[in-house]
């Protein structure tokens, strides 16, 4: 599984609930125990907290994470996080009413098998939100950064060796798989925008575009779906692009707007054999 920075996480999610609505079916105000699988840094276990009267409970892999969240837990609040395995969960059967994560199976090598966990120690739901990485879409005053994002993003689809496209199909499919019933999803666009008054990530961002740091970073994955030479050409022009954003926000004139789909799916442990692609 792929590992991510406390920093990645705050700034990829940032802003992704603002608004709820997409979160209507986990009947949230409803819970009196929840678990928020592979919660990272704790974005959606605040969220979930937030929503509920009821305990929440965020488990992941990564005690460094794990060690962030904890920091922002506020004294009195509903929050406790511990460390574990999707797959093998460190909860009884039936332990909660509600059981959700947040882009994790799209990192998963076999989703599935993490579904059929969740089920096991959920008494009534399970609900995944999973973005559809492939249909990410990038609007930008520099003219060249739609078409570079876009190939960029196709080469890296191609070459992890994860479904970072799973969105609603792939989930409602793993769902389906491991038995759950009245299976629903409800999609949720988060939208992310870069414009003046530029802070100090939109700026570091810019430099590593310019440097073509944020290609090198996924240069194992990017070289296979291109070979080395189609890799060095996007890159040349990855820096060519990088420059001119730079150019563009040191005189104020540059924006830039990324729209990712993500998908909230539900369904029950036990229910009528019925389903629905909401």
């Amino acid at each position: 599984m792929r590992e991510f920075s406390a920093d990645y996480l705050r700034r990829t999610r940032e802003g992704l609930w603002e608004d709820r609505d997409a979160l209507a079916d986990l009947e949230l105000g409803s819970r009196e125990r929840v678990l928020d699988v592979g919660c990272g840094t704790g974005e959606l276990t605040r969220v979930l907290a937030a929503e509920t009267s009821g305990e929440v409970v965020g488990v992941d892999a990564d005690t460094a994470l794990l060690a962030v969240a904890n920091d922002h837990r506020e004294p009195g609040d509903r929050t406790s996080f511990v460390a574990g395995d999707a797959n093998r969960l460190p909860f009884p059967d039936d332990h909660f009413d509600l059981v959700v994560c947040q882009a994790l199976l799209v990192n998963l090598p076999d989703p599935a098998r993490a579904v059929q966990e969740f089920a096991r120690v959920s008494r009534d739901l399970v609900a995944a939100v999973e973005p559809d990485n492939a249909a990410v879409s990038v609007e930008s005053t520099v003219d060249a950064e739609r078409d570079l994002a876009r190939r960029a993003r196709e080469a890296f689809v191609a070459g992890v060796d994860t479904d970072v496209a799973l969105g609603g199909g792939g989930t409602r499919a793993a769902f389906r798989d491991v038995g759950l019933h009245d299976v629903r999803t409800r999609e949720h666009y988060h939208a992310k925008t870069v414009e003046p008054p530029y802070d100090e990530r939109d700026v570091e961002a810019a430099k590593r575009k310019a440097s073509g740091a944020a290609l090198a970073d996924r240069r194992e994955t990017l070289v296979g779906p291109l070979d080395a030479e189609e890799y060095d050409r996007l890159r040349t022009a990855w820096r060519e692009m990088g420059r001119d954003v730079v150019e563009q926000m040191a005189d104020g004139d540059y924006r830039r707007s990324e729209v990712v789909p993500f998908y909230v799916t539900v369904g029950r442990v036990d229910g009528p054999p019925t389903s629905s692609a909401g």
